[in-house]
């Protein structure tokens, strides 16, 4: 667009956003109204027929007012116009009808008060083009006509000596009806517009603002903003901090935009931003907003780090519609949708929509509805994979006990990656019923094979935040070391260091209740998270899990080596045990035995698998594999490619070919 019409465009915009305006109706009210002013119109063409023909006129004059009163209402009813075409239809048919009036009547004054009936019926439409549309013929009929017959169109000597100022006199009148009519719509409809608590623009009026802007085919984008974790501001502060807080980021949000835009509260801790000029400023906006959020919050006395989301999408991802409101949802939809992948990608960060979001925002609804009666349907399995003690003496290691881990067979879709579903089991609540199960069963299962084996096995279970988040974690291990028999200290129950950011106290509190049952806790993939050292101080544990990008790095020394070195003093000096995840290589082994790390764990040992599929260990006494004849094993035992180069052997702690090691997530 050249900069001169677009300049144009630009003032004419500015000016006309000044005027008094009612609602953007919605669909289903204008259609109603909008019949029922065509229908008073049509009666009104046909009545001024019957009353020209009553007042002595001409039948062929009757005949051609009624006729050019009705004339208009042909581009009022296709359902393929506009609003505005056929409200200014609607509207030329009534106020034409007004003027005929006068025609008929000899320019009798009551015959003018016809026009205040047609704006208060106009005012319907709660928009300027019918006023328009009644200013135009008052001008026309007024001035043109009055010059002409002005005998016919006023009753009063002045105004027929003076057409035009007599014209200018009712069109003030009628141009002040209009804008009363409008500004009492709009004064009496602010207060249901704004966010009580922020002063900010609702749902409803973002959603106006948004179609008049994408009526005027206008450049335009939406950022949608969603605070992180700001749940937690509530719970742990309580509701009066979180207001305050949402009042603190609302003013940090006006403080990025320009004059024009919109800035809106949808509820909850979610807003939403109209920008003009399309996607470019939007990310300007976004990133303005994001770089304020760094400084921290003063609430009640407290500074508070905040963090929030951010999808933008502009009027590019829409498709044409021919309601402007469908597109304004449309437009929201998509920058909602980039939030949540803002949201999927680690928080804190802002997100442009792009094509195939939407797809895959319906394919994770269509999961959410299968995970919620995968259980019920017998859809989860758990495979378990060893953890071998590095202090044995023996030739190899020897699995100490197993970790459980969550597989979901989904009927059509194959193996779902858990951390693909359980982020939405969290969302949705699903995960404590499914962490339940998964308790049971690898409590159960570790009871049978104490009891086939004679000697106590250990089992791993993941907790979730979620089920970490409330007492009921209590009774529900409590119920599954009863239910099962399995011995307390038999149970190791492992968190991650993300359940640490929310309420350290009351996660410490919960977590030392579990302790007391007798079970063991681990923190897992420590070093990945929200990981201090302090926490260790603080927190009830038994054990802590390297994590698997560190283990990784161990065979190019440096950095990786020294960090684990670190890990693993410090834990013997706080008493704890040390897992290393992820070991894969013999090289990788070593170091660790090097580094005096306790446990191991990872595909150098075994892979995850079923139950059935899990060999007991050999005796104390076993003999090497590379002692054993190669006629005792038969070939076909185990896969040539399951275990990798410098694995104990499958006798020992068995491997097998399976999907890569994915632990419950949390």
């Amino acid at each position: 667009m050249s900069p001169l019409p677009d300049a144009v465009r630009r003032r004419t915009a500015a000016v006309t956003s000044l005027l008094p305006r009612g609602r953007l109706l919605p669909d289903e009210v204008w259609h109603r109204r909008h019949r029922a002013i065509v229908r008073v119109a049509g009666l009104q063409a046909l009545a001024l027929v019957l009353f020209g023909a009553f007042s002595g006129h001409d039948p062929l004059v009757c005949l051609a007012g009624g006729l050019l009163v009705a004339a208009p209402l042909v581009v009022s009813l296709p359902a393929g116009y506009s609003r505005k075409v056929r409200s200014a239809g609607a509207s030329a048919s009534l106020f034409l009808a007004s003027a005929v009036l006068v025609q008929f009547w000899g320019g009798q004054i009551e015959a003018h008060f016809h026009f205040f009936v047609m704006v208060g019926l106009v005012a319907l439409y709660q928009d300027w083009v019918p006023f328009g549309i009644g200013l135009g013929v008052v001008v026309l009929h007024h001035g043109v006509l009055g010059t002409l017959e002005p005998g016919v169109v006023f009753s009063h000597h002045a105004a027929m000596a003076h057409p035009w100022r007599w014209m200018v006199v009712h069109a003030a009148f009628v141009l002040a009806a209009s804008a009363t009519h409008l500004a009492s719509w709009r004064l009496n409809e602010q207060q249901g517009l704004r966010d009580p608590l922020t002063g900010l623009a609702n749902r409803t009026l973002l959603r106006e603002f948004l179609a008049r802007t994408l009526s005027r085919r206008e450049d335009v984008a939406v950022v949608f903003v969603d605070l992180d974790d700001f749940k937690n501001v509530n719970d742990s502060r309580g509701h009066a901090a979180g207001d305050q807080l949402l009042l603190a980021v609302a003013e940090r949000l006006r403080a990025c935009v320009r004059t024009g835009d919109l800035v809106a509260r949808l509820g909850g801790d979610e807003f939403a931003v109209v920008v003009h000029g399309g996607g470019v400023p939007a990310r300007r906006v976004g990133e303005r907003f994001l770089a304020g959020l760094a400084q921290p919050v003063d609430v009640e006395g407290q500074q508070l780090h905040v963090h929030a989301s951010l999808g933008t999408a502009d009027t590019s991802t829409t498709c044409a519609r021919v309601s402007e409101l469908d597109g304004a949802d449309e437009l929201l939809r998509n920058a909602d949708l980039a939030m949540y992948w803002a949201k999927a990608s680690g928080k804190n960060r802002l997100v442009t929509y792009a094509e195939g979001m939407s797809k895959e925002a319906q394919d994770k609804a269509a999961l959410r509805d299968d995970l919620a009666h995968a259980l019920e349907l017998g859809q989860f399995e758990v495979h378990y994979q060893a953890t071998v003690d590095f202090r044995d003496s023996g030739p190899v290691p020897r699995a100490k006990g197993y970790e459980a881990l969550l597989r979901w067979r989904h009927p059509e879709r194959g193996t779902v990656s858990p951390l693909e579903f359980v982020p939405l089991a969290e969302a949705s609540g699903d995960i404590r019923a499914i962490g339940a199960w998964v308790l049971r069963t690898a409590t159960a299962q570790a009871a049978a094979w104490t009891a086939e084996r004679g000697t106590p096995v250990g089992i791993a279970v993941n907790l979730s935040a979620v089920q970490l988040g409330d007492d009921e974690v209590l009774t529900v291990v409590r119920e599954a070391l009863r239910d099962s028999g399995l011995r307390p200290h038999q149970l190791t129950l492992e968190v991650t260091e993300s359940v640490l950011v929310g309420d350290l106290d009351a996660v410490s509190g919960r977590l030392a209740r579990l302790r007391a049952t007798g079970v063991q806790v681990a923190i897992d993939d420590f070093g990945t998270g929200y990981s201090s050292l302090s926490y260790l101080r603080r927190l009830p544990v038994d054990t802590v899990k390297i994590d698997r990008s560190f283990v990784g790095d161990l065979a190019h020394g440096g950095s990786a080596t020294t960090l684990v070195a670190t890990i693993i003093e410090l834990a013997r000096s706080l008493g704890l045990d040390v897992v290393a995840e992820g070991v894969e290589t013999e090289q990788q082994a070593q170091v660790l035995r090097d580094l005096s790390c306790t446990y191991a764990q990872g595909y150098l040992y075994a892979r995850p698998q079923a139950a059935q599929d899990v060999v007991a260990p050999a005796p104390a006494d076993a003999v090497p594999s590379d002692a054993v004849p190669s006629d005792a094993v038969p070939s076909d035992a185990v896969p040539s490619d399951a275990v990798p180069a410098g694995a104990v052997p499958a006798g020992v702690v068995p491997a097998m070919v399976a999907e890569p090691s994915t632990r419950v997530p949390r």
